[in-house]
């Protein structure tokens, strides 16, 4: 049984980074609903309760039922967490006077608190709330301060529960890694063994028990996250994996041929199938962004029932979801708000008569290439930048035509191609091209031209739950624009994107 520690989701924007951290310390952890604690806690070593955008004092903010874990299980307790503590357990929280946003230089107390071992006194923190502790909650002793919080940290006796006021998560906090692994390590008793060869050692005993001797279906798309999957589920049932490589007509600029070529010698039974017109025809007329994920979530539902039929015992569907889309799909009272639905998170229709394996659902994507680094693929397909299940579905902004596919295919190929051969596509997490749905004046050979915008952006990113826009140099910039409006006939401009997730996401769709 895989030890594990579980994070209770109050809706911060920060929550999905305390998993990242404890990852990071080789520390397996589950976020979760605040609403949503699973009855069976047998594997867990430790609770967390994340940071909220609720105030404790408004009537609507989120409620966690704690029985059976304050007391029993160590917890710790962040931010609003801290805050929630203190009000349910006879504290009191009130409107701070001074709001305290950002670095703020914390002060250890009490240094033979557990959760501060070998954590240096004076060390900046990052704070995040307009309120304040104005009582601790009964049984509780002050531990730490800053110079306009007295109770920035405390601790209640008897218990291992811990409040922080502040966010060890986030990088700002210079020793809060130090601090969670105080928590999670010492406090908690976890190993961190969980690597990626015991995550491979227990995803196919799992895999074996689950599926026998019947048969998967797998949708490769050259990206990391089906390759590994692949990999993974070969390692676990051989030949009965049987992997299907769908030419949607939304691939980059002869990507099916490519990845078809790069999946040789590998083992893996791989066929490609050619549905890009049933694509096309299923996106004619739909121009709004989730309404054009469901078609083709739809037609790729249908093509693989087509598929299923033509495979002996096929009684699996596998599907390479990671972490972030399972998050990002999920939307309980606030927590974690749905941005968008994923082509491969979720249910099948009834008609369709296979079950869903998802061997890397816990996994973030760095993790997913540690896995495959272990699993011995080649890198040439684990560097590759994530690219998004539908495609370039949702880079044509708007209504899909092969027409406006063809012109987006040509720029893309010349900013992807540009970055290779500049050195840069390492340095870039996901790099993207756009179409846009409108049209500007030009001026080419002295002749006026009305064409198309196309928007060039590369962002950094560990995960892809934050991401950064990566400042390319502004001869590279100035090359690759002026090739494509050159070279792509139906563009005249081309600009680039600098938003950064959040606000913005990483597609435009």
């Amino acid at each position: 049984m895989t030890e594990k520690i579980l994070i209770l989701d109050f809706g911060s924007q920060f929550t999905q980074l305390i998993g990242r951290r404890l990852r990071e310390l080789n520390v397996y952890c589950e976020i979760v609903p605040f609403n949503k604690i699973p009855e069976a806690r047998d594997d867990v070593k430790g609770v967390i309760l994340s940071g909220s955008p609720f105030s404790v004092r408004d009537p609507q903010s989120p409620v966690a039922d704690l029985t059976g874990i304050k007391g029993t299980i160590p917890l710790l307790a962040i931010c609003y967490g801290a805050q929630y503590l203190a009000q349910k357990y006879g504290g009191e929280v009130n409107p701070s006077l001074a709001r305290e946003y950002g670095r703020a230089i914390l002060k250890i107390n009490d240094k033979s608190c557990p959760l501060f071992k070998n954590i240096s006194d004076s060390s900046q923190v990052w704070m995040s709330h307009g309120d304040t502790i104005a009582k601790l909650p009964t049984g509780a002793v002050p531990v730490a301060s800053t110079g306009d919080i007295t109770n920035a940290a405390y601790r209640i006796e008897g218990e291992n529960t811990f409040a922080l006021q502040f966010h060890p998560e986030v990088y700002h906090t210079e020793q809060g890694s130090a601090i969670l692994e105080n928590f999670v390590k010492g406090i908690c008793g976890c190993k961190g063994d969980w690597t990626p060869d015991s995550f491979i050692e227990t995803a196919v005993k799992e895999l074996k028990d689950k599926i026998g001797s019947e048969s998967v279906i797998l949708g490769l798309s050259g990206g990391v996250d089906s390759t590994v999957a692949a990999v993974l589920l070969h390692r676990a049932i051989g030949s009965n994996l049987h992997c299907i490589f769908v030419d949607n007509g939304l691939l980059r600029k002869d990507e099916f041929e490519t990845v078809l070529h790069s999946y040789q010698n590998m083992g893996l039974n791989v066929i490609g199938v050619d549905a890009s017109e049933e694509f096309l025809i299923a996106l004619t007329g739909i121009s709004d962004p989730e309404d054009k994920r469901k078609a083709i979530g739809r037609v790729f539902i249908e093509t693989f029932d087509k598929e299923a039929h033509k495979v002996d015992n096929a009684k699996w569907l596998a599907q390479g979801t990671i972490y972030p889309d399972v998050i990002e799909s999920v939307s309980v009272n606030g927590p974690s708000a749905t941005i968008k639905s994923h082509h491969n998170v979720g249910g099948l229709p009834d008609y369709m008569k296979l079950k869903v394996v998802e061997p890397l659902r816990s996994l973030f994507k760095d993790e997913v290439r540690r896995v495959g680094r272990a699993l011995g693929i080649k890198n040439e397909l684990i560097s590759r930048h994530p690219f998004p299940g539908p495609g370039l579905g949702i880079r044509v902004l708007g209504e899909v035509t092969s027409d406006k596919l063809a012109i987006l295919q040509e720029a893309d190929s010349i900013f992807i191609n540009s970055l290779r051969e500049s050195n840069l596509y390492d340095q870039v997490w996901q790099a993207a091209t756009i179409l846009l749905p409108i049209k500007s004046v030009g001026v080419m050979g002295d002749e006026r031209t009305y064409e198309f915008t196309v928007v060039l952006r590369a962002v950094t990113s560990t995960d892809g739950m934050t991401a950064d826009w990566v400042h390319l140099p502004y001869e590279f910039l100035a090359k690759v624009s002026n090739d494509i409006i050159n070279k792509v006939k139906g563009v005249n401009r081309v600009v680039y994107d600098i938003s950064s997730k959040p606000p913005a996401t990483i597609e435009w769709e």
